[in-house]
């Protein structure tokens, strides 16, 4: 050991059990392994002072050094001695303070820079060093080493001092803070956002933004918190409008606020309301009101949504209200004080003014946002005009302007209406040149549909009536009509326009010869019905009105021409309506039987079953009044095979009436026959009653006997006993007991036959389940229960007795209780009764006798 230095070893601290270390650091010298081994050693049995083996005298610069001093100094370039030693020293003056032991830690940080001459590349040694020193007041020396730390190792082990070194610069603040932190953005710009928060709360609100700006711009850069674009840039925008005052602005600082705004208008189109209203907030905190009204009034004129343009008008007013009030309060002040001042009451009259001309403006400045959205509104268009009221120069200008901006192919409502308003302004106004010639302009326009340019030429036509120009009206129609003689234009062609196709516009038809029927001669009017049956655009109801117009004038035959003429143009359904009338109207006229006749024919060829009833009843009310009653009756005949199945039993119905009328009640048997074979079952029942009831009246009982028998086999006794009681009611007063019996067995007969039916059976059980669930409530269906339990409880009690029973003998119905049983007390023993057979005929007493 060097003994030259300025401290030397305390031998007297060298105990006798030290020997033999001592022995082996002087045999190897050079080999850490017997330093670790006193190390160790002295750390299990030694003193404090022996391990560390220092001593603090009055004098600093003598330090007597222990095993550990040792060991360091023979091995300087020992990382694990170094390591121990200082982790030793360090830990001694844990929780210390580092005030009062100043000196203490004025050793160890020497120590530290001694360690730190050779193993300056170790970055353990400095993050230990580092860490003891943000223990200790030294703002200067700790960022002094810090950046020592940082020249001294290499870059990829500068992550773990830049940990340390953040945390120094938050506990440290201030412009330290700032440029350590500059420092750091050049390594991890991804961490700018914990970098800016840094600056707003240090009020660094200017580099905050330009910090802003650059993460904004670099179209790398990822938010380590999961922002989006727009959230930082909302961050941003947020911190300009509060700090308004605070935040430098101008192109020498590079921040241009009104610039920033405006991109984020144009780029964020669902938040425009919001930055209007920011922008116009910047302007108020930086005191210029002017600016903002401005600003206000470019964003209540610009912005595209009902939603942006009450949230910027509400705050525009808001605005306007709290300078109003400002002022009211200073004028009341000045009253008070009995002060005059006539420019600061001449500004509040302004306002006041402008205030009220705002609140004004409010309707027409919603349309203008709903007509931003759609130029081609026609409603917005039309409620426009009307906030006019009658102002007409602003309703002229406003006409002309929906005009030059509606697509007629896009416009939402109709457009023609907008033209024709605007020609009824001038109308109005007594203006009629004025308005025919915006007519004219209308009928050239080209519309979504041909409807509405039909609409716009019956306006004109109208305007002309109103006006008693009927001839000029007519002169109009003739105009819009105007087409080929053979057109073979489609009307519902959409790539043609709609002045194309406008020729073969119904109603454009109607109103044209309506107006001709009204004004013109009856010879105008027949040659434009023939034209629009030339056109092939006539309806029914232009055949109907065709047909009345020349029977009004007396022309009969030419009115069944029409109709002719409209029958060949359409089929059922709508040709029953023109036969019926056709039909009705030549019979009225009388012509003769045959053609008669032949149109009838005509008109029951191809008609569907449901619209023949009424024909055939015409057909054979003109026989009976004009022809034969036979041939009436074989079209009362045809009709029951041709009507529907709903009319079939009325108009069998109807024939038998008939029938009978004419060639008596007997003539109507094979009428009752074939309807009864012809029609369902339900529908035969009520046939056969009443055929029998005829019969019945003609004495004809055996005949009247049978049909009921027929009849029955349609008729369940359980759900059709009115049947069974008129039969009964029958036999009990024309038959006897042979042929009650014989009805009673039929009944039986059928009885069961429906027992056997499965159709039926299941049938009748879900009309009773639906019987139950109407007639049930809680006392129906407890009681319901408790009879079908009693009625189980019996029918199992009849089934064991039969089963004992012997063979060839009947079980008792009663159960065990026979003839044998005692008669109770205080009571006669009745006479058994007499059987009682319930088919059994009630006959009178004078019968027996006789």
């Amino acid at each position: 050991m060097d003994r030259t230095s300025a401290s030397g070893p305390d031998l007297y601290l060298i105990a006798d059990q030290d020997t033999v270390y001592e022995q082996d650091l002087l045999r190897s010298p050079g080999s850490i392994k017997p330093w670790l081994a006193y190390i160790e050693y002295k750390q299990q049995h030694g003193t404090l002072y022996e391990q560390a083996f220092v001593r603090f005298s009055c004098r600093r610069d003598v330090v007597l050094v222990c095993v550990m001093e040792r060991a360091c100094r023979e091995l300087p370039r020992s990382y694990k001695l170094w390591k121990m030693y200082l982790e030793f020293r360090t830990h001694h003056l844990k929780g210390r303070n580092a005030t009062v032991y100043r000196a203490e830690y004025q050793k160890v940080n020497a120590l530290f820079e001694r360690a730190l001459i050779l193993l300056n590349k170790m970055p353990r040694i400095w993050e230990m060093y580092l860490s003891f020193l943000l223990q200790q007041p030294l703002v200067t020396q700790t960022r002094r080493t810090f950046d020592r730390a940082l020249r001294a190792l290499p870059i990829t082990q500068h992550n773990r001092i830049w940990k340390l070194y953040k945390t120094f610069a938050r506990s440290a603040s201030g412009q330290t803070a700032v440029k350590i932190w500059a420092r750091y953005m050049q390594i991890h710009p991804e961490n700018a956002e914990e970098y800016i928060q840094l600056l707003v709360d240090m009020g660094q609100y200017t580099e905050a933004v330009k910090r802003y700006m650059e993460i904004l711009d670099n179209p790398r850069f990822q938010s380590k918190e999961g922002k989006s674009n727009f959230q930082l840039w909302t961050e941003m925008v947020d911190l300009l409008v509060s700090k308004a005052k605070q935040i430098e602005t101008g192109p020498q600082v590079g921040i241009d606020v009104d610039a920033i705004l405006r991109s984020g208008i144009d780029r964020f189109a669902d938040q425009r309301g919001k930055l209007w209203a920011g922008l116009a907030t910047y302007w108020i905190t930086r005191g210029n009101f002017e600016k903002a009204r401005d600003v206000f009034e470019e964003g209540i004129t610009t912005v595209m949504t009902v939603r942006d343009f009450t949230l910027i008008f509400d705050s525009y007013v808001e605005f306007e209200e709290s300078i109003i009030g400002s002022l009211m309060e200073s004028a009341a002040t000045r009253t008070d004080k009995g002060q005059s001042d006539e420019e600061a009451d001449f500004d509040l009259d302004l306002r006041m003014m402008r205030f009220e001309q705002l609140m004004d403006r409010r309707p027409f400045l919603v349309n203008d946002v709903l007509l931003r959205q759609n130029p081609n509104n026609v409603i917005e268009w039309e409620k426009r005009v009307a906030l006019w009221g009658d102002n007409k120069h602003e309703v002229v200008q406003t006409y002309t302007a929906a005009i030059a901006a509606i697509n007629p192919k896009k416009a939402h409502g109709k457009f023609s209406e907008l033209w024709v308003n605007y020609a009824k302004f001038y109308e109005n106004g007594g203006d009629l040149d004025t308005a025919r010639v915006i007519f004219e302009k209308a009928v050239k326009v080209p519309f979504k549909s041909v409807a509405e340019l039909a609409e716009t030429w019956c306006e004109w036509a109208e305007m002309e009536l109103r006006s008693e120009n009927f001839d000029k009206a007519v002169e109009i129609m003739a105009k819009a009509t105007q087409a080929p003689k053979k057109s073979t234009v489609d009307y519902f062609d959409e790539n043609l326009s709609p002045q194309q196709r406008v020729h073969k516009s119904w109603k454009l038809w109607s109103f044209y010869v309506d107006l001709v029927e009204s004004v013109s001669s009856l010879e105008e009017t027949k040659k434009v019905y023939e034209r629009i049956f030339e056109l092939r655009i006539a309806t029914p109801q232009t055949v109907v009105n065709y047909a009345n117009l020349l029977e009004e004038n007396k022309y009969f035959e030419d009115s069944f021409k029409v109709y002719e003429r409209g029958l060949d143009l359409f089929s059922y359904p709508v040709a029953f309506e023109l036969w019926n009338l056709y039909l009705t109207k030549a019979v009225d006229r009388k012509i003769g039987i045959e053609r008669l006749r032949d149109l009838f024919e005509q008109a029951l060829d191809g008609c569907p079953p449901k619209f023949a009833k009424p024909l055939y009843l015409m057909y054979g009310n003109l026989e009976e009044e004009r022809g034969l009653a036979r041939h009436a009756m074989r079209i009362y005949e045809r009709a029951t095979r041709a009507v529907s199945d709903e009319d079939r039993f009325e108009m069998f119905e109807f024939y038998i009436t008939k029938s009978a009328s004419n060639f008596g009640l007997t003539s109507t048997r094979p009428i009752y026959e074939r309807a009864i074979a012809a029609l369902p079952d339900q529908e035969a029942k009520e046939m056969c009653l009443k055929f029998a009831e005829m019969e019945r009246r003609l004495g004809e009982i055996d005949r009247a006997r049978a049909i009921y028998g027929h009849a029955s086999q349609f008729c369940d006794p359980r759900t059709n006993a009115p049947f069974w009681q008129k039969w009964e009611a029958f036999e009990v007063q024309h038959g006897n007991e042979d042929t009650f019996k014989e009805m009673l067995r039929i009944k039986r007969s059928v009885q069961a036959q429906y027992n056997t039916d499965v159709n039926f059976i299941a049938s009748q059980a879900i009309a009773r389940s639906q019987q139950r669930t109407q007639d049930g409530g809680k006392d129906n269906t407890e009681q319901d229960g408790v009879d079908a339990e009693a009625e189980r409880a019996d029918a199992m009690a009849a089934l064991e007795r039969q089963a004992r029973a012997p063979v060839g003998f009947v079980a008792a119905s009663t159960g065990p209780e026979g003839g044998n049983r005692p008669t109770p007390a205080g009571q006669e023993q009745q006479p058994p009764a007499a059987p009682v057979n319930p088919d059994a005929i009630d006959l009178d007493d004078d019968m027996d006798a006789d």
